[in-house]
Protein backbone atom coordinates (compact mmCIF):
# COMPACT_ATOMS: atom_id res chain seq x y z
CA UNK A 1 0.00 0.00 0.00
CA UNK A 2 0.92 3.66 -0.52
CA UNK A 3 1.02 6.45 2.55
CA UNK A 4 -2.09 8.26 0.34
CA UNK A 5 -4.14 5.13 0.55
CA UNK A 6 -4.89 6.32 4.23
CA UNK A 7 -6.15 9.79 3.18
CA UNK A 8 -9.36 10.73 2.97
CA UNK A 9 -9.30 11.44 -0.60
CA UNK A 10 -8.41 7.75 -1.25
CA UNK A 11 -10.36 5.41 -3.45
CA UNK A 12 -11.99 1.74 -1.66
CA UNK A 13 -10.59 0.01 -4.93
CA UNK A 14 -6.75 1.26 -4.30
CA UNK A 15 -6.80 0.71 -1.22
CA UNK A 16 -8.19 -3.02 -1.49
CA UNK A 17 -5.69 -3.68 -4.48
CA UNK A 18 -2.52 -2.83 -2.43
CA UNK A 19 -3.44 -4.98 0.32
CA UNK A 20 -2.56 -9.25 0.25
CA UNK A 21 -6.08 -10.38 0.48
CA UNK A 22 -4.78 -14.13 0.69
CA UNK A 23 -6.96 -15.40 3.33
CA UNK A 24 -7.22 -19.49 4.21
CA UNK A 25 -10.33 -21.30 5.01
CA UNK A 26 -12.56 -20.63 8.12
CA UNK A 27 -13.65 -22.61 10.29
CA UNK A 28 -17.13 -24.16 12.44
CA UNK A 29 -17.50 -23.50 15.91
CA UNK A 30 -18.92 -26.22 18.53
CA UNK A 31 -22.09 -24.45 20.65
CA UNK A 32 -20.14 -24.70 23.93
CA UNK A 33 -19.46 -21.58 25.74
CA UNK A 34 -17.38 -23.20 28.73
CA UNK A 35 -16.44 -20.39 30.72
CA UNK A 36 -16.93 -17.37 28.21
CA UNK A 37 -18.69 -14.33 29.87
CA UNK A 38 -22.75 -14.13 29.16
CA UNK A 39 -22.08 -11.18 26.27
CA UNK A 40 -20.31 -13.64 24.32
CA UNK A 41 -21.45 -15.71 21.23
CA UNK A 42 -20.48 -18.79 19.71
CA UNK A 43 -18.43 -17.35 16.65
CA UNK A 44 -19.42 -19.01 13.12
CA UNK A 45 -16.18 -18.47 11.85
CA UNK A 46 -13.92 -20.91 13.61
CA UNK A 47 -14.16 -24.17 15.15
CA UNK A 48 -13.66 -25.16 18.43
CA UNK A 49 -11.69 -27.67 19.79
CA UNK A 50 -8.29 -19.77 26.85
CA UNK A 51 -1.39 -12.20 31.42
CA UNK A 52 -0.27 -9.26 31.04
CA UNK A 53 3.50 -9.63 31.88
CA UNK A 54 5.09 -7.16 34.38
CA UNK A 55 4.65 -3.40 32.75
CA UNK A 56 8.55 -3.24 33.27
CA UNK A 57 9.00 -5.86 30.57
CA UNK A 58 7.11 -3.91 28.17
CA UNK A 59 8.38 -0.44 26.80
CA UNK A 60 6.44 2.58 27.68
CA UNK A 61 4.45 4.36 25.30
CA UNK A 62 6.71 7.58 25.50
CA UNK A 63 9.88 5.94 25.06
CA UNK A 64 8.69 4.58 21.63
CA UNK A 65 9.28 7.35 19.03
CA UNK A 66 6.56 8.51 16.00
CA UNK A 67 3.10 8.13 18.22
CA UNK A 68 0.88 8.79 15.90
CA UNK A 69 -2.74 10.07 15.70
CA UNK A 70 -5.43 9.14 13.36
CA UNK A 71 -8.94 10.23 15.22
CA UNK A 72 -9.59 12.63 12.32
CA UNK A 73 -12.24 12.09 9.74
CA UNK A 74 -12.91 8.95 12.30
CA UNK A 75 -16.52 8.10 10.15
CA UNK A 76 -14.93 8.19 6.45
CA UNK A 77 -11.90 6.07 7.10
CA UNK A 78 -14.46 3.11 9.05
CA UNK A 79 -16.49 3.08 5.97
CA UNK A 80 -13.10 2.67 3.90
CA UNK A 81 -11.82 -0.07 6.39
CA UNK A 82 -14.70 -2.31 6.56
CA UNK A 83 -14.58 -2.57 2.43
CA UNK A 84 -11.09 -3.68 2.99
CA UNK A 85 -12.05 -6.64 5.36
CA UNK A 86 -15.29 -7.28 3.64
CA UNK A 87 -13.52 -10.02 1.11
CA UNK A 88 -10.91 -11.22 4.02
CA UNK A 89 -11.06 -14.99 4.89
CA UNK A 90 -10.38 -15.14 8.75
CA UNK A 91 -7.31 -17.78 8.93
CA UNK A 92 -8.19 -20.96 10.98
CA UNK A 93 -7.54 -21.01 14.84
CA UNK A 94 -6.84 -25.32 15.24
CA UNK A 95 -8.39 -24.89 19.22
CA UNK A 96 -11.21 -22.67 18.24
CA UNK A 97 -12.19 -19.82 19.82
CA UNK A 98 -14.51 -21.43 22.62
CA UNK A 99 -11.52 -23.79 24.12
CA UNK A 100 -8.94 -23.53 26.28
CA UNK A 101 -6.90 -26.71 25.26
CA UNK A 102 -4.02 -26.83 24.16
CA UNK A 103 -2.88 -23.44 26.01
CA UNK A 104 -1.01 -22.46 23.15
CA UNK A 105 -0.91 -22.87 19.36
CA UNK A 106 1.82 -20.96 18.04
CA UNK A 107 4.30 -24.10 19.09
CA UNK A 108 4.04 -27.32 20.63
CA UNK A 109 5.20 -28.00 24.39
CA UNK A 110 5.35 -31.37 25.98
CA UNK A 111 6.37 -32.67 29.52
CA UNK A 112 4.69 -29.19 31.31
CA UNK A 113 5.91 -28.27 35.18
CA UNK A 114 4.36 -25.37 36.20
CA UNK A 115 5.90 -22.82 38.84
CA UNK A 116 3.33 -20.22 40.73
CA UNK A 117 5.30 -16.58 41.47
CA UNK A 118 4.29 -13.53 41.95
CA UNK A 119 0.34 -14.21 41.31
CA UNK A 120 2.03 -15.49 37.97
CA UNK A 121 1.99 -19.38 36.98
CA UNK A 122 4.87 -20.58 34.27
CA UNK A 123 4.82 -23.03 32.47
CA UNK A 124 8.16 -24.96 31.33
CA UNK A 125 7.31 -27.00 28.71
CA UNK A 126 9.89 -29.59 26.14
CA UNK A 127 10.44 -27.87 22.94
CA UNK A 128 8.64 -30.31 20.70
CA UNK A 129 9.92 -29.47 16.96
CA UNK A 130 9.34 -30.48 13.58
CA UNK A 131 11.75 -33.17 12.67
CA UNK A 132 12.47 -33.86 8.84
CA UNK A 133 13.43 -36.83 6.63
CA UNK A 134 15.85 -36.17 3.35
CA UNK A 135 13.10 -35.66 1.54
CA UNK A 136 11.95 -32.45 3.64
CA UNK A 137 8.94 -34.07 4.95
CA UNK A 138 7.93 -34.09 8.49
CA UNK A 139 8.70 -37.57 10.57
CA UNK A 140 8.33 -39.06 13.83
CA UNK A 141 9.17 -37.16 16.63
CA UNK A 142 12.52 -38.68 18.38
CA UNK A 143 13.15 -36.31 20.93
CA UNK A 144 16.68 -36.64 20.12
CA UNK A 145 17.13 -32.81 18.19
CA UNK A 146 15.24 -31.01 21.31
CA UNK A 147 17.83 -28.91 22.99
CA UNK A 148 15.46 -25.89 23.85
CA UNK A 149 12.68 -25.66 26.42
CA UNK A 150 9.35 -23.13 26.07
CA UNK A 151 8.34 -21.46 28.68
CA UNK A 152 4.41 -19.14 29.09
CA UNK A 153 3.09 -17.95 31.76
CA UNK A 154 -0.99 -16.89 32.56
CA UNK A 155 -2.19 -14.51 35.39
CA UNK A 156 -5.83 -15.88 34.84
CA UNK A 157 -5.78 -19.14 33.54
CA UNK A 158 -7.16 -18.22 30.47
CA UNK A 159 -4.78 -15.74 28.56
CA UNK A 160 -1.02 -16.83 28.22
CA UNK A 161 1.82 -14.86 27.23
CA UNK A 162 4.84 -16.55 25.26
CA UNK A 163 8.03 -15.85 26.77
CA UNK A 164 10.20 -17.83 24.19
CA UNK A 165 12.65 -20.50 23.90
CA UNK A 166 15.29 -21.38 26.41
CA UNK A 167 18.44 -22.65 24.72
CA UNK A 168 19.57 -25.34 27.34
CA UNK A 169 21.76 -27.81 25.52
CA UNK A 170 24.61 -28.18 23.24
CA UNK A 171 27.03 -25.32 21.68
CA UNK A 172 24.58 -22.53 21.59
CA UNK A 173 23.10 -23.74 25.02
CA UNK A 174 23.68 -22.65 28.21
CA UNK A 175 24.83 -26.39 29.15
CA UNK A 176 27.45 -26.61 26.67
CA UNK A 177 28.20 -30.12 28.35
CA UNK A 178 24.50 -31.38 27.72
CA UNK A 179 23.21 -33.47 24.79
CA UNK A 180 19.05 -32.89 25.24
CA UNK A 181 17.27 -31.10 27.89
CA UNK A 182 13.82 -32.72 28.08
CA UNK A 183 10.83 -32.94 30.93
CA UNK A 184 11.42 -29.45 33.35
CA UNK A 185 10.95 -28.47 36.56
CA UNK A 186 11.42 -25.29 38.36
CA UNK A 187 11.27 -23.63 41.60
CA UNK A 188 12.70 -20.72 43.20
CA UNK A 189 13.98 -19.48 46.53
CA UNK A 190 14.94 -16.35 48.32
CA UNK A 191 18.82 -15.71 47.90
CA UNK A 192 20.53 -12.60 49.33
CA UNK A 193 17.16 -10.98 49.84
CA UNK A 194 16.15 -11.49 45.98
CA UNK A 195 14.41 -14.11 44.34
CA UNK A 196 16.72 -16.74 42.47
CA UNK A 197 15.14 -19.20 39.59
CA UNK A 198 16.21 -22.89 39.17
CA UNK A 199 14.81 -24.57 36.22
CA UNK A 200 16.03 -28.12 36.63
CA UNK A 201 15.88 -30.59 33.16
CA UNK A 202 16.69 -33.97 31.96
CA UNK A 203 19.81 -34.41 29.78
CA UNK A 204 18.31 -37.40 27.77
CA UNK A 205 17.75 -40.19 29.88
CA UNK A 206 21.70 -40.03 31.28
CA UNK A 207 20.83 -37.63 33.61
CA UNK A 208 19.85 -34.12 35.66
CA UNK A 209 20.75 -30.81 35.14
CA UNK A 210 20.00 -27.26 36.29
CA UNK A 211 20.14 -23.29 35.01
CA UNK A 212 19.63 -20.31 37.02
CA UNK A 213 17.94 -16.72 36.90
CA UNK A 214 17.09 -13.83 38.15
CA UNK A 215 13.96 -13.99 36.61
CA UNK A 216 11.39 -16.80 35.89
CA UNK A 217 11.68 -16.16 32.11
CA UNK A 218 15.18 -15.97 32.35
CA UNK A 219 17.90 -15.66 30.62
CA UNK A 220 19.60 -18.67 32.61
CA UNK A 221 23.27 -19.65 32.66
CA UNK A 222 24.81 -22.99 34.30
CA UNK A 223 26.37 -22.11 37.50
CA UNK A 224 27.26 -25.26 38.51
CA UNK A 225 29.26 -26.41 35.43
CA UNK A 226 27.98 -30.08 35.34
CA UNK A 227 25.04 -32.44 35.89
CA UNK A 228 23.15 -32.46 38.87
CA UNK A 229 21.97 -36.14 39.45
CA UNK A 230 24.58 -38.52 37.23
CA UNK A 231 25.48 -41.86 36.42
CA UNK A 232 28.73 -42.25 38.81
CA UNK A 233 26.53 -41.27 41.73
CA UNK A 234 24.89 -43.75 44.41
CA UNK A 235 21.85 -45.41 43.74
CA UNK A 236 21.80 -43.91 40.68
CA UNK A 237 23.97 -45.54 38.01
CA UNK A 238 20.96 -48.58 38.62
CA UNK A 239 18.58 -46.27 37.42
CA UNK A 240 17.19 -47.45 33.79
CA UNK A 241 16.42 -43.38 32.91
CA UNK A 242 17.90 -41.02 34.74
CA UNK A 243 15.40 -37.93 33.93
CA UNK A 244 11.84 -36.25 34.91
CA UNK A 245 12.68 -34.61 37.56
CA UNK A 246 9.99 -33.18 39.94
CA UNK A 247 10.64 -30.58 42.62
CA UNK A 248 8.90 -29.50 45.87
CA UNK A 249 9.47 -26.51 48.10
CA UNK A 250 8.28 -27.55 51.54
CA UNK A 251 7.06 -25.16 54.09
CA UNK A 252 9.60 -24.73 56.00
CA UNK A 253 11.73 -23.96 52.81
CA UNK A 254 13.44 -27.47 52.44
CA UNK A 255 13.77 -28.90 48.94
CA UNK A 256 12.89 -32.32 47.07
CA UNK A 257 14.00 -33.46 44.09
CA UNK A 258 12.09 -36.58 42.48
CA UNK A 259 13.53 -38.51 39.27
CA UNK A 260 14.07 -41.79 37.33
CA UNK A 261 12.01 -44.33 35.31
CA UNK A 262 12.33 -47.26 33.07
CA UNK A 263 11.35 -50.71 33.04
CA UNK A 264 14.64 -53.32 33.74
CA UNK A 265 14.67 -56.54 31.98
CA UNK A 266 14.76 -59.19 34.12
CA UNK A 267 17.01 -62.09 33.06
CA UNK A 268 15.75 -65.09 35.28
CA UNK A 269 12.32 -64.16 34.72
CA UNK A 270 12.67 -63.98 30.93
CA UNK A 271 10.55 -60.91 30.98
CA UNK A 272 10.77 -57.26 32.07
CA UNK A 273 10.60 -56.70 35.97
CA UNK A 274 7.34 -54.52 35.39
CA UNK A 275 5.50 -54.91 38.44
CA UNK A 276 8.19 -53.24 40.73
CA UNK A 277 10.84 -52.28 38.44
CA UNK A 278 12.18 -49.99 41.63
CA UNK A 279 13.56 -47.02 39.23
CA UNK A 280 11.96 -44.03 40.79
CA UNK A 281 14.41 -41.83 43.19
CA UNK A 282 13.89 -38.66 45.36
CA UNK A 283 16.82 -37.31 47.82
CA UNK A 284 16.64 -33.36 49.44
CA UNK A 285 18.13 -30.80 48.05
CA UNK A 286 21.02 -28.50 49.57
CA UNK A 287 20.26 -25.21 50.56
CA UNK A 288 21.68 -23.93 47.02
CA UNK A 289 19.41 -25.88 45.21
CA UNK A 290 22.05 -26.86 42.88
CA UNK A 291 23.59 -29.98 45.23
CA UNK A 292 22.14 -33.09 47.01
CA UNK A 293 21.91 -33.23 51.07
CA UNK A 294 22.14 -37.45 50.83
CA UNK A 295 22.35 -40.04 48.95
CA UNK A 296 18.60 -40.52 47.19
CA UNK A 297 16.05 -43.24 48.05
CA UNK A 298 14.05 -45.54 45.99
CA UNK A 299 10.55 -45.10 45.68
CA UNK A 300 9.15 -48.18 45.33
CA UNK A 301 5.88 -47.37 42.84
CA UNK A 302 4.03 -50.10 41.19
CA UNK A 303 4.41 -50.40 37.58
CA UNK A 304 6.49 -47.10 37.48
CA UNK A 305 7.45 -46.19 33.89
CA UNK A 306 8.60 -42.49 33.90
CA UNK A 307 7.04 -38.78 34.84
CA UNK A 308 7.65 -38.00 38.44
CA UNK A 309 5.49 -35.59 39.96
CA UNK A 310 5.04 -34.23 43.75
CA UNK A 311 2.42 -32.15 45.30
CA UNK A 312 1.56 -31.49 49.53
CA UNK A 313 -1.87 -31.24 50.36
CA UNK A 314 -2.38 -30.47 54.28
CA UNK A 315 0.37 -32.48 55.68
CA UNK A 316 0.64 -35.30 53.53
CA UNK A 317 2.97 -35.76 50.57
CA UNK A 318 1.66 -36.89 46.77
CA UNK A 319 4.15 -38.75 44.52
CA UNK A 320 2.57 -38.76 41.09
CA UNK A 321 3.77 -40.81 38.19
CA UNK A 322 2.73 -42.65 34.71
CA UNK A 323 2.63 -46.06 35.13
CA UNK A 324 4.34 -48.43 32.14
CA UNK A 325 3.24 -50.13 29.28
CA UNK A 326 3.46 -54.14 30.86
CA UNK A 327 0.52 -53.60 32.98
CA UNK A 328 -0.89 -56.99 33.51
CA UNK A 329 -4.28 -58.34 34.83
CA UNK A 330 -3.14 -58.63 37.86
CA UNK A 331 -1.70 -55.86 38.41
CA UNK A 332 -4.87 -53.93 36.77
CA UNK A 333 -6.99 -55.77 39.70
CA UNK A 334 -5.01 -55.13 42.56
CA UNK A 335 -4.41 -51.22 41.82
CA UNK A 336 -7.51 -50.15 39.17
CA UNK A 337 -4.98 -48.44 36.41
CA UNK A 338 -4.04 -49.46 32.64
CA UNK A 339 -1.08 -48.97 30.29
CA UNK A 340 0.55 -45.34 30.29
CA UNK A 341 -1.93 -43.79 33.29
CA UNK A 342 -1.25 -40.96 36.01
CA UNK A 343 -1.38 -42.55 39.37
CA UNK A 344 -1.05 -41.43 42.82
CA UNK A 345 1.05 -42.58 46.25
CA UNK A 346 1.09 -40.87 49.23
CA UNK A 347 2.94 -40.79 52.84
CA UNK A 348 3.19 -38.10 55.48
CA UNK A 349 7.27 -38.02 54.63
CA UNK A 350 8.59 -36.05 51.26
CA UNK A 351 11.10 -39.04 51.24
CA UNK A 352 8.39 -41.74 51.64
CA UNK A 353 8.06 -44.42 51.87
CA UNK A 354 4.68 -43.95 50.08
CA UNK A 355 1.49 -46.01 49.65
CA UNK A 356 -0.29 -46.38 46.33
CA UNK A 357 -3.20 -44.29 46.18
CA UNK A 358 -5.35 -44.23 43.19
CA UNK A 359 -5.42 -43.68 39.30
CA UNK A 360 -6.46 -39.55 37.96
CA UNK A 361 -5.89 -39.58 34.36
CA UNK A 362 -6.27 -42.35 32.05
CA UNK A 363 -3.65 -42.08 28.68
CA UNK A 364 -4.35 -39.26 25.98
CA UNK A 365 -5.60 -41.73 23.30
CA UNK A 366 -8.57 -42.66 26.01
CA UNK A 367 -10.32 -39.39 25.49
CA UNK A 368 -8.44 -38.17 21.62
CA UNK A 369 -7.78 -41.39 19.96
CA UNK A 370 -3.80 -40.55 20.45
CA UNK A 371 -2.08 -42.44 22.25
CA UNK A 372 1.93 -42.47 23.54
CA UNK A 373 3.47 -41.13 26.85
CA UNK A 374 1.84 -39.34 29.66
CA UNK A 375 3.20 -36.40 31.39
CA UNK A 376 2.03 -34.26 34.08
CA UNK A 377 2.44 -31.78 37.09
CA UNK A 378 -0.23 -30.93 39.97
CA UNK A 379 -0.43 -27.26 41.04
CA UNK A 380 -2.53 -25.02 43.11
CA UNK A 381 -3.44 -21.52 42.22
CA UNK A 382 -5.58 -18.70 43.46
CA UNK A 383 -7.23 -21.61 45.86
CA UNK A 384 -7.70 -23.77 43.07
CA UNK A 385 -6.38 -26.86 41.43
CA UNK A 386 -5.16 -28.08 38.53
CA UNK A 387 -2.98 -30.62 36.32
CA UNK A 388 -1.15 -29.80 33.51
CA UNK A 389 -0.39 -32.44 30.78
CA UNK A 390 0.17 -33.32 27.34
CA UNK A 391 -1.51 -34.45 24.55
CA UNK A 392 -1.43 -34.43 20.48
CA UNK A 393 -4.86 -32.75 20.04
CA UNK A 394 -2.73 -29.43 17.89
CA UNK A 395 -1.01 -32.26 15.96
CA UNK A 396 -4.65 -34.01 15.16
CA UNK A 397 -5.71 -30.83 14.05
CA UNK A 398 -3.30 -30.19 11.53
CA UNK A 399 -3.57 -33.40 10.63
CA UNK A 400 0.32 -34.68 11.32
CA UNK A 401 0.40 -37.56 13.40
CA UNK A 402 4.08 -37.81 14.35
CA UNK A 403 4.11 -37.30 18.40
CA UNK A 404 4.61 -33.58 18.43
CA UNK A 405 2.73 -32.77 21.45
CA UNK A 406 0.69 -29.93 23.16
CA UNK A 407 0.62 -28.62 26.45
CA UNK A 408 -3.69 -28.58 28.73
CA UNK A 409 -4.14 -27.88 31.83
CA UNK A 410 -7.88 -29.40 33.40
CA UNK A 411 -8.97 -28.07 36.95
CA UNK A 412 -10.05 -30.58 39.44
CA UNK A 413 -10.90 -30.90 43.28
CA UNK A 414 -8.82 -32.36 45.95
CA UNK A 415 -11.16 -34.40 48.34
CA UNK A 416 -10.77 -33.40 51.73
CA UNK A 417 -8.94 -37.28 52.32
CA UNK A 418 -6.81 -35.93 49.41
CA UNK A 419 -8.51 -37.92 46.89
CA UNK A 420 -8.75 -36.91 43.60
CA UNK A 421 -10.53 -39.04 41.29
CA UNK A 422 -10.71 -39.62 37.66
CA UNK A 423 -9.77 -36.61 36.17
CA UNK A 424 -10.66 -36.28 32.31
CA UNK A 425 -9.31 -34.31 29.52
CA UNK A 426 -11.19 -32.07 27.45
CA UNK A 427 -10.67 -29.20 25.02
CA UNK A 428 -12.26 -26.67 27.46
CA UNK A 429 -10.41 -27.40 29.86
CA UNK A 430 -13.01 -27.62 32.45
CA UNK A 431 -11.83 -24.29 33.79
CA UNK A 432 -12.79 -20.57 34.47
CA UNK A 433 -11.02 -17.70 34.23
CA UNK A 434 -9.64 -16.47 37.74
CA UNK A 435 -9.85 -12.24 37.35
CA UNK A 436 -10.04 -10.29 34.02
CA UNK A 437 -7.52 -9.10 31.76
CA UNK A 438 -7.12 -5.11 32.54
CA UNK A 439 -7.03 -3.42 28.94
CA UNK A 440 -6.15 -0.24 30.57
CA UNK A 441 -2.64 -2.02 31.53
CA UNK A 442 0.08 -2.47 28.78
CA UNK A 443 -0.64 -5.69 27.35
CA UNK A 444 1.98 -7.64 25.53
CA UNK A 445 1.54 -8.31 21.85
CA UNK A 446 2.63 -12.01 22.71
CA UNK A 447 -0.42 -12.41 25.13
CA UNK A 448 -3.79 -14.28 23.95
CA UNK A 449 -5.85 -16.56 24.85
CA UNK A 450 -6.63 -17.87 21.19
CA UNK A 451 -4.71 -17.14 18.24
CA UNK A 452 -5.23 -17.77 14.12
CA UNK A 453 -2.41 -17.61 11.69
CA UNK A 454 0.26 -15.48 13.75
CA UNK A 455 3.61 -16.19 15.52
CA UNK A 456 5.60 -15.27 18.17
CA UNK A 457 9.34 -13.65 18.02
CA UNK A 458 11.97 -11.70 20.34
CA UNK A 459 10.71 -8.59 20.68
CA UNK A 460 14.36 -6.65 22.12
CA UNK A 461 17.71 -7.80 21.81
CA UNK A 462 17.86 -9.53 25.37
CA UNK A 463 15.17 -12.19 23.81
CA UNK A 464 17.43 -11.83 20.40
CA UNK A 465 20.33 -13.46 22.01
CA UNK A 466 18.97 -15.49 24.55
CA UNK A 467 15.38 -17.12 22.62
CA UNK A 468 13.70 -16.35 25.89
CA UNK A 469 11.98 -13.10 27.50
CA UNK A 470 9.78 -9.95 25.99
CA UNK A 471 8.43 -11.17 22.86
CA UNK A 472 6.16 -9.87 20.02
CA UNK A 473 3.62 -10.78 17.85
CA UNK A 474 5.00 -11.59 14.08
CA UNK A 475 4.04 -13.44 10.86
CA UNK A 476 1.10 -11.05 10.09
CA UNK A 477 -1.14 -11.88 7.18
CA UNK A 478 -4.78 -11.03 5.98
CA UNK A 479 -7.16 -12.45 8.30
CA UNK A 480 -5.07 -13.60 11.19
CA UNK A 481 -6.36 -12.82 14.40
CA UNK A 482 -5.88 -13.01 18.37
CA UNK A 483 -8.05 -13.26 20.64
CA UNK A 484 -7.97 -11.90 24.28
CA UNK A 485 -10.51 -13.29 26.70
CA UNK A 486 -11.84 -11.76 29.68
CA UNK A 487 -10.81 -8.07 29.19
CA UNK A 488 -12.86 -5.73 31.81
CA UNK A 489 -13.63 -2.08 30.55
CA UNK A 490 -15.84 -1.24 34.12
CA UNK A 491 -19.00 0.45 33.05
CA UNK A 492 -17.16 4.17 31.56
CA UNK A 493 -15.46 1.57 28.95
CA UNK A 494 -12.58 2.49 26.21
CA UNK A 495 -12.36 5.10 24.35
CA UNK A 496 -9.29 5.03 22.53
CA UNK A 497 -6.42 1.86 21.75
CA UNK A 498 -3.23 2.38 21.52
CA UNK A 499 -0.78 -0.23 19.54
CA UNK A 500 2.83 -0.14 19.90
CA UNK A 501 3.92 -1.52 15.95
CA UNK A 502 7.22 -2.59 14.34
CA UNK A 503 5.84 -0.72 10.77
CA UNK A 504 8.82 -2.68 9.28
CA UNK A 505 8.01 -1.02 5.82
CA UNK A 506 4.62 -2.57 5.70
CA UNK A 507 1.02 -0.97 6.19
CA UNK A 508 -2.07 -2.09 6.84
CA UNK A 509 -5.20 -2.37 9.03
CA UNK A 510 -5.96 -3.89 12.59
CA UNK A 511 -9.50 -4.04 13.22
CA UNK A 512 -11.03 -4.18 16.45
CA UNK A 513 -13.80 -6.57 17.65
CA UNK A 514 -15.87 -7.93 20.41
CA UNK A 515 -17.71 -10.89 21.18
CA UNK A 516 -15.80 -13.01 17.98
CA UNK A 517 -13.49 -12.38 15.50
CA UNK A 518 -16.38 -10.72 12.59
CA UNK A 519 -18.64 -9.54 15.40
CA UNK A 520 -19.37 -5.96 16.32
CA UNK A 521 -16.77 -3.60 15.24
CA UNK A 522 -15.30 -1.20 17.73
CA UNK A 523 -12.82 0.32 15.41
CA UNK A 524 -9.81 0.14 13.32
CA UNK A 525 -6.16 1.06 13.80
CA UNK A 526 -4.42 1.81 10.93
CA UNK A 527 -0.74 1.04 10.22
CA UNK A 528 1.21 3.39 8.21
CA UNK A 529 4.44 2.30 5.98
CA UNK A 530 6.01 5.79 6.23
CA UNK A 531 5.90 5.88 10.03
CA UNK A 532 8.50 5.17 12.38
CA UNK A 533 10.02 2.09 12.36
CA UNK A 534 8.60 1.21 16.21
CA UNK A 535 5.78 3.62 16.25
CA UNK A 536 2.77 4.19 19.08
CA UNK A 537 -0.68 4.15 17.05
CA UNK A 538 -3.42 5.95 18.71
CA UNK A 539 -7.28 5.19 17.62
CA UNK A 540 -9.83 6.95 18.47
CA UNK A 541 -13.02 3.90 18.72
CA UNK A 542 -15.98 4.07 16.59
CA UNK A 543 -18.03 2.52 19.65
CA UNK A 544 -16.82 3.03 23.64
CA UNK A 545 -16.35 -1.01 24.34
CA UNK A 546 -17.55 -1.41 28.59
CA UNK A 547 -18.33 -4.33 30.39
CA UNK A 548 -16.38 -7.65 29.92
CA UNK A 549 -15.55 -8.88 26.90
CA UNK A 550 -13.60 -10.87 24.35
CA UNK A 551 -11.93 -8.60 22.13
CA UNK A 552 -10.58 -9.43 19.02
CA UNK A 553 -7.59 -7.88 16.62
CA UNK A 554 -7.59 -9.00 13.10
CA UNK A 555 -5.36 -7.97 10.55
CA UNK A 556 -5.49 -6.97 7.11
CA UNK A 557 -1.75 -6.21 5.35
CA UNK A 558 1.36 -8.43 6.13
CA UNK A 559 4.79 -7.64 7.51
CA UNK A 560 4.34 -5.71 10.49
CA UNK A 561 4.39 -6.32 14.02
CA UNK A 562 2.80 -5.96 17.42
CA UNK A 563 4.73 -4.93 20.44
CA UNK A 564 1.75 -4.32 22.99
CA UNK A 565 -1.88 -3.01 22.99
CA UNK A 566 -3.07 -0.76 25.51
CA UNK A 567 -6.90 1.05 25.98
CA UNK A 568 -7.33 4.62 27.45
Amino acid sequence: MRKQLFRKTCGIAAFILCLSLAGCSGDTAENDPGHKPDNTVTDETSDNISISPAASDIPDVSDIPGDTDINDNLEEKSMDYAEVFKDITLAKSYKGNLNTNPIIEQHYGADPFALVYDDTVYFYMTADAYEYDAKGEIKENSYSQIRSLYVVSTKDMINFTDHGEITIAGANGATKWAHNSWAPAAAWKMVDGKPKFFLYFADNGGGIGVVTSDSPVGPFVDELGHGLIRRDMENCGNVEWLFDPAVLVDDDGRAYIYFGGGVPFDREAGKPKAAHPMTGRCVELGDDMMSLKDVPVTVDAPYLFEDSGIHKYGDTYYYTYCSNFNVESDGENEYGFENGEICVMESKNPLGPFTFKERILKNPGHFYGLGGNNHHAIFKFKDKWYITYHARILEQAKGILHGYRSTCIEEFTMGEDGTIGDIKMTKNGGREQVGTLNPYEKINGATFAVMGGVDTAPADEVSKKYGCGNLLLTSINDGDYVKLEGVDFGEKGAKTVKATVKTNGKEGVIRVTTKYPNGDVAGYIPVKADAAETTVITAELDTVITGLQDVFFTFAGEGYEIIDWIFE
